[in-house]
């Protein structure tokens, strides 16, 4: 494992305990300086000094050791189409870009960033969903239908049989959805960072 790939992870530990550089030298009783220098790659921690980093950060030596981020492009495309399965069910839509995110955050280079982006976007949307089905009716004081069962071929359908603005809104909004998954799989191919919006940061 390199410097730089446990400078990362160093870090990213720390970010998710909520400690500053500061704070993670105080609980582990190394100086500032050190933990510094571990961050920036220029030290590896070993020893005693890898024992308190890894027992304030709640992890152990082997763990921190054998820890490695690769870079998969694939993967992150991958992650990506996923959420394409957002035209069977919007939930579908959460839950697989979720399970693929938390097998690989760790792991992949930029999974934990795509992931997070990719989940927050799927969850506004299906949110916008629900509320343009309930909300956009009630305003126009027609008729609110539910569906359980909302998927692409419910909108294209809505959409033919009855030609109305939430039934626009609806198609628009599934067709926004596909074009911001094959804008970001474009992304992923040159290894860029995805970028997903509207999102509400549910996952940060």
């Amino acid at each position: 494992m390199n410097n730089q790939n446990l400078a990362i992870k160093i870090k990213d530990l720390r970010n998710r305990k909520g400690f500053s550089q500061e704070q993670l030298a105080e609980e582990s009783k190394l100086s500032l300086r050190t933990i510094q220098r571990i961050e920036k790659g220029e030290s590896i921690p070993r020893g005693d000094t890898l024992v308190k980093l890894t027992q304030s950060l709640d992890v152990t030596p082997d763990d921190l050791i054998e820890w490695q981020i690769t870079e998969d492009k694939g993967y992150i495309q991958l992650l990506n189409w996923s959420s394409i399965s957002f035209i069977i069910n919007p939930l579908l839509g959460i839950i697989i870009p979720s399970v693929m995110w938390i097998l690989k955050r760790e792991k992949i280079k930029l999974a934990d960033d795509s992931g997070k982006k990719i989940i927050n976007f799927q969850i506004t949307w299906a949110l916008m969903i629900n509320s343009i089905l309930i909300i956009i009716p009630l305003i126009l004081r027609e008729e609110v239908f539910i569906y359980w069962d909302i998927n692409i071929k419910v909108s294209i359908s809505a959409l033919i049989n009855n030609f109305s603005l939430p039934t626009v809104i609806l198609f628009s909004l599934y067709a926004f959805n596909l074009v911001s998954i094959l804008f970001n799989v474009r992304k992923a191919q040159k290894g860029i960072k995805n970028k997903y919006l509207p999102a509400i940061p549910f996952l940060k």
